[in-house]
């Protein structure tokens, strides 16, 4: 039944769905129409919003843009290479290969999203060297696993409000991850969707006349020639010492923020990882910059996007609109309805501000007084919007960026099938936040 509603799905994306270049200026365009339309800003002043925001997410942008490159350059070391291809041998077939590569990717994500995002797209690519198996589904199962990322370890939300002195600490106090990500509901959530993301992507699987392969020849790396080695330069660029000199103390660095100093997993500490475990791992610094100009290719929808992301998000929280539309949908909930309308309207939002922290931001100050007011759970609260921001990105072409480059794919590609997982998604995590 699945492979068949998926069928029309996936050909209706293909055919309507624009680049996410076009997508983002669709939505840019839209959000400035909303803020004057109902708003009543002025044109000018969106104008202003958006010009001075444009910019507000380059830290960021440069993290994601890092996520891919060390992580293209980390896989691409023959010691992870040789791992990838040992576990993707255990799939036999193009059903158990979509089944692992969702697995795989759910567990990374749950671990944390950069890590899950990156991870998830080269075990994908590693399978369809070995497996015969629709490649867009093949992807698409990767990505589809990101689904968890708000309900794992790297939550942005509850690790927020489970940090002393956040923002809105005077008035729901500090909320450990006992109540939120280890919470039972959100933990049953979690195992649920271990069950039914990756049933659901086999059930998909197209027949084999429907089905779309990639030339595994597409994928294989070409090795370097090696010359002779004549000038100075050329030895320090082939010397295994230079590059352990220092990425060895890297790792060690990791070493003392975890065990020494109990730090935490974040996006540049996983970035940090992935770049000297990839020095170490390529052994010569010349091994790392072929790796490295490969993998740069494919991060210009990155840089290109981002920025108007980030205008995009500064029109709907300087206009008031994302705050809007947060207090539309919670003014008709309930106690117990209170946690899915926060769902919902998280899962709109993130469309128009795909940034977890950013999106809490907005939302926070028409939630939690909601929640107050109507006597419902905070914690329940806090995490359907952390899981909403997460939902809406099976749809949302933001967070697939990277993982895209990586695959070699367009968004039309995949979200045909992301798009039968967001409505089946949408409806467990409704059911857990609400009866759980």
């Amino acid at each position: 039944m699945l492979k068949m509603i998926s069928k029309p799905a996936v050909k209706m994306v293909e055919r309507y769905l624009p680049d996410p270049y076009i997508f983002v200026l669709l939505l840019t365009l839209i959000a400035a129409i909303a803020a004057i339309a109902i708003e009543r800003q002025t044109p000018l002043a969106v104008l202003r919003f958006w010009g001075d925001g444009f910019w507000g997410l380059l830290t960021f942008s440069m993290q994601m843009l890092l996520v891919l490159v060390t992580g293209f350059m980390l896989a691409s070391s023959p010691p992870v290479k040789r791992l990838l291809q040992r576990l993707a041998s255990t799939a036999k077939t193009p059903g158990g290969a979509i089944i692992l590569v969702t697995l795989v990717s759910l567990t990374a994500s749950w671990i944390n999203w950069g890590f899950g995002l990156v991870v998830g797209a080269l075990f994908a690519k590693e399978l369809a060297r070995l497996v015969r198996v629709d490649y867009r589904l093949l992807v698409a199962s990767a990505y589809s696993g990101f689904v968890v990322w708000h309900g794992g370890l790297a939550g942005s939300i509850p690790l927020t409000i489970a940090t002393e002195g956040h923002f809105a600490a005077d008035d729901i106090g500090v909320i450990s991850t006992g109540s939120t990500v280890f919470a039972f509901f959100n933990l049953a959530i979690v195992a649920c969707l271990f069950i039914s993301i990756p049933l659901v992507n086999r059930l998909m699987l197209p027949d084999e006349k429907d089905s779309v392969y990639i030339d595994t020849k597409l994928l294989d790396d070409e090795p370097e020639a090696k010359s002779r080695i004549t000038r100075p330069a050329e030895k320090l660029e082939n010397s295994t010492t230079l590059a352990w000199l220092v990425g060895i103390p890297g790792l060690l660095f990791l070493i003392d923020h975890f065990l020494l100093r109990g730090g935490s997993l974040n996006l540049n500490i996983v970035n940090f990882l992935f770049l000297f475990l990839a020095i170490v791992l390529h052994r010569t610094p010349r091994n790392l910059l072929t790796s490295l100009q490969e993998a740069i290719k494919g991060g210009a929808g990155i840089v290109i996007q981002f920025p108007f992301y980030a205008g995009i998000m500064a029109i709907m929280v300087e206009s008031g609109l994302a705050q809007s539309m947060s207090e539309w949908l919670v003014s008709f909930a309930t106690e117990t309805s209170l946690p899915f309308w926060s769902f919902i309207s998280a899962g709109i939002v993130n469309l128009f501000v795909p940034s977890g922290g950013g999106q809490w931001a907005v939302q926070a100050p028409v939630m939690l007084p909601a929640a107050e007011a109507l006597g419902a759970d905070i914690s329940r609260v806090a995490m359907a919007v952390a899981w909403g921001d997460a939902w809406t990105n099976l749809l949302q072409p933001f967070w697939a960026l990277p993982v895209l480059a990586i695959a070699g794919l367009k968004a039309k590609d995949i979200m045909g099938f992301c798009l039968i997982q967001l409505f089946i998604t949408g409806a467990i995590i409704s059911v857990g936040l609400v009866w759980f």
